[in-house]
């Protein structure tokens, strides 16, 4: 869906699931919000103000392995950017979503059941105009070898490199030219994924707790363990692509430039907005960019 007006959704949604990381059952509900209210997370299971979490960059605390919210009361709510992929992928600007634990659900490990509900819920277009934010100039943030960069551009495209050691993941690298067919279509089915080696310690320290192939690639060797296999043959570099949209979505706005991550992932990406609004000059306001309107170049490209 196409529009330079903002959106939400026509009526309640819900599903029921379980934490990746804390392995508790959890129910969501995605509400429809007023124009200009943005995404707001709230946590039913608590009281008062410590229940709201809106869903900016700056309310980012932990970016280890999934992004995690804390609010003015110090409560926390982790693994948001699927669900936040998701509704910026679909072009949803407002919405409340209810969760009643301190994790949303993974589903099936990526944004399609979340894409399903949104569907099922229906647009509904709003009296007031989207805005977005436009990129004026490079910025970049580093850590090492990993890197994540912003690029003024004038669509909304996001292109993600990974590199593993390991042979069936390898190197792969995926660039998409974000509109709601192509996230849906080319983005929202896939998959977070892990290595079979790792899955113990992550155990023991008390993450991952409710994974398993049902909401996971888990790959050991070169074999990837899941039965069917993989949705797409980059579908790790795809993943990225889709936490990395989940994660820019924090901005506020849509935004209109170009995103290249080299090795990164949560962190890198909360430390690039970051960077991005401490220097006015490196962004502004601006009337949001139809797709239609975007430069004339594949709308999915693998390496």
């Amino acid at each position: 869906m196409a529009t330079t007006q903002q959106t939400t959704l026509k009526t309640p949604i819900s599903c029921t699931g379980i934490g990746l990381h804390s392995g508790e059952k959890t129910s969501m509900t995605l509400r429809p919000a007023p124009a200009n209210s943005g995404i707001v997370f709230e946590r039913t299971d608590l009281q008062n103000g410590a229940r709201l979490f809106p869903a900016r960059y700056d309310y980012v605390s932990d970016t280890f392995l999934c992004t995690t919210l804390t609010n003015a009361s110090g409560a926390t709510l982790a693994t948001i950017e699927h669900v936040m992929a998701a509704l910026a992928g679909c072009g949803i600007d407002n919405a409340v979503v209810e969760v009643n634990s301190a994790e949303l659900p993974i589903m099936d490990g990526s944004a399609s059941p979340f894409v399903f509900l949104i569907e099922c819920a229906g647009i509904e277009t709003l009296d007031a105009s989207r805005r977005a934010i436009r990129i004026r100039k490079p910025v970049a943030v580093e850590d090492g070898d990993r890197r994540a960069t912003l690029t003024p551009f004038d669509g909304r495209q996001v292109s993600c490199e990974i590199i593993y050691d390991n042979s069936r993941i390898a190197r792969q690298r995926a660039t998409v030219q974000v509109s709601s067919d192509t996230f849906k279509n080319d983005v929202s089915r896939a998959r977070t994924f892990g290595l079979m080696e790792d899955v113990a310690g992550l155990q023991a320290n008390g993450l991952a707790l409710g994974g398993s192939l049902d909401n996971a690639i888990v790959v050991s060797g070169d074999k990837v363990l899941n039965e069917g296999g993989l949705r797409f043959d980059d579908e790790f570099a795809r993943h990225k692509v889709l936490d990395a949209i989940g994660d820019l979505a924090l901005a506020g706005a849509p935004v209109i430039g170009s995103f290249d991550g080299h090795c990164s992932g949560h962190a890198l990406n909360i430390e690039l907005l970051k960077a991005v609004f401490a220097d006015d000059s490196a962004w502004e306001w601006s009337d949001y960019v139809e797709a239609s309107d975007w430069p004339d170049m594949p709308l999915v490209a693998s390496a």
